[in-house]
């Protein structure tokens, strides 16, 4: 079935304007105030640099809850006539009309970190992510060999329904369930807002004296939750475990705010999805899905080189 998408993707692609081998790609995340999404802007760039055929532009909203912002960056790439689209996006099922839109115009698009909602499937021609459900698993067990098989865990996340947002905390809450008597408290979703994230975990703490474990499960809430942690005097008497590895949730680890933090490989994503693309107009074959892989960053490892590399 992929062959013969990849077919029709050709097919497309030698109608349309503008020369696959050439021009303008569209690399489009879910906000550029973040730095893990600066850290996937470094990735694109590192790709670019590395051939001579082909121009990038990086774009996103203001934040990841501004979905309307976003479906317009996509609609404006495809009428300019971009060669290829990298697109993380914030909505599975707002974007998919915009990417089908894409596939329609002869532009290959990758999406990275989210997954589109099903009635998208056959208009993009890979997805490269962490795998979040196993990156929630091993959060996960990390929180019980820490925090142990009964208490309450409190779930401060980010944007419901997304796609990494499904796997990552889903698949932590039922490992949880299935693993230990673990009682989840949430979650709450900080719509990856950082103060929004503090004022929400001062609530949870406040609350629920008794929590044994916290899970923040973006950059932005992990670095909210981590200085409620801090203003609550809390720190070190809770387990808390973040996601991502930004500057702030680096000095959590090193300070014992934060037992460890899942990074996700962000350069990578750049990186990767734009070659991905490239490699696509070149006419070649792609997997349809890339793992970028995560890694468990804590004390005892945060200066070894396999964190360092996915730490930004």
């Amino acid at each position: 079935m992929r062959s013969i998408k990849l077919g029709m993707l050709a097919s497309v692609m030698a109608l349309a304007t503008g020369a696959a081998h050439a021009g303008e790609i569209a690399v489009i995340v879910k906000t550029t105030s973040s730095n893990f999404w600066q850290n996937v802007n470094r990735g694109a760039e590192a790709a670019i640099g590395a051939q001579s055929d082909h121009t990038f532009t990086f774009d996103g909203p203001a934040t990841e809850s501004a979905v309307a912002d976003q479906v317009n960056m996509v609609e404006n790439a495809i009428n300019r006539g971009v060669s290829g689209i990298v697109l993380a996006p914030s909505d599975p099922s707002a974007l998919a009309p915009s990417v089908k839109r894409a596939f329609e115009s002869g532009i290959p698009v990758v999406i990275i970190d989210s997954a589109l909602a099903e009635e998208a499937a056959g208009t993009y021609q890979a997805f490269l992510s962490t795998d979040n459900c196993a990156a929630g698993e091993a959060v996960a067990q990390r929180m019980i060999e820490e925090a142990g098989t009964e208490g309450k865990v409190a779930v401060m996340s980010y944007v419901a329904g997304v796609g990494s947002e499904i796997g990552r905390v889903g698949c932590f809450s039922d490992y949880l369930a299935a693993n230990s008597e673990l009682e989840i408290v949430g979650p709450l979703y900080s719509q990856s807002q950082m103060a929004l994230a503090l004022n929400q975990t001062t609530d949870i703490l406040a609350a629920n004296p008794d929590l044994v474990g916290i899970f923040g499960a973006n950059e932005p809430t992990a670095v909210g939750m981590g200085r409620a942690l801090v203003q609550a005097g809390k720190a070190g008497s809770v387990v808390a475990l973040g996601f991502d590895g930004n500057e702030d949730l680096q000095q959590f680890v090193r300070d014992g705010v934060l037992e460890a933090t899942a990074v996700q490989g962000s350069f990578a994503m750049g990186e990767m999805g734009v070659n991905t693309v490239i490699d696509i107009m070149n006419g070649e074959e792609v997997e349809s899905f890339i793992n970028t892989g995560v890694v468990l960053v804590d004390q005892e490892n945060i200066d070894s080189d396999e964190a360092q590399n996915v730490l930004y």
